[in-house]
């Protein structure tokens, strides 16, 4: 875990029995120095504080984990949704909001050190705004519908009664669905987002994986 909140780094191991943490430091460096053999590295995206003002953080602290070959479930408070979906552009697997009890938060972390991706409802809607217009168009007329059910927030259950198949399929089409939808935001710039999603040229620089000059919250350690 990588978090600059102290009380959450000691409380991690105790409150989520099921996951072995290797290590909980309160930087991204501190942890690439140390290269910890894990499964999934948890990320708060906002470190920078008075104590440490000028650590990677955001876009760069996800940059340096993937590039360290981690696999990286971002952990904050953190909720607007171009910024989320931004996350997933740069390398993260999962993002998963503090603002879930504590076993709803391990369950997603085990989803994606197992291998599954877990997109915040938020950017499912986003993303389905993308395929509706086209920006997107790889998904079978299936995963769309599994696709527009999850974005209205049913759960496999509902879906499963709604389309008259098992949840266990529609699982694996979920899963293929976050594997094309991230890789399609891995590979989109913003200037095509921003016209599929008619926002104003420039409007996702400040946030974007190499959409241009970055503000300060997403600003690598500098030296």
């Amino acid at each position: 875990m990588v978090d600059d909140a102290s009380v959450i780094r000691e409380s991690i191991a105790l409150l989520m029995s099921d996951i072995e943490v290797v290590a909980a430091v309160p930087t991204v460096e501190e942890l690439v120095r140390r290269r910890p053999p894990a499964d999934l590295v948890v990320l708060d995206l906002h470190l920078a504080n008075a104590t440490q003002p000028d650590v990677r953080q955001g876009i760069a602290a996800i940059r340096a984990l993937t590039d360290g070959g981690y696999r990286v479930c971002v952990y904050s408070q953190e909720e607007r949704r171009f910024v989320l979906a931004a996350c997933i552009a740069a390398g993260a697997h999962g993002i998963v909001s503090k603002s879930l009890s504590a076993a709803a938060a391990q369950q997603k972390f085990l989803d994606v050190a197992g291998g599954g991706t877990v997109i915040p409802q938020s950017v499912i809607g986003l993303l389905e705004v993308l395929v509706r217009r086209k920006a997107i168009t790889v998904l079978t007329d299936r995963q769309r519908q599994v696709l527009h059910g999850r974005a209205r927030g049913f759960s496999y259950g509902q879906l499963a009664r709604r389309l008259f198949t098992a949840e266990s399929t529609l699982r694996g089409y979920w899963k293929d669905i976050t594997e094309t939808l991230s890789d399609y935001l891995a590979s989109a710039t913003p200037a095509e987002i921003e016209h599929a999603l008619g926002l104003a040229p420039g409007d996702l620089l400040e946030f974007w994986p190499d959409g241009g000059t970055p503000t300060n919250w997403w600003k690598t350690a500098s030296g």
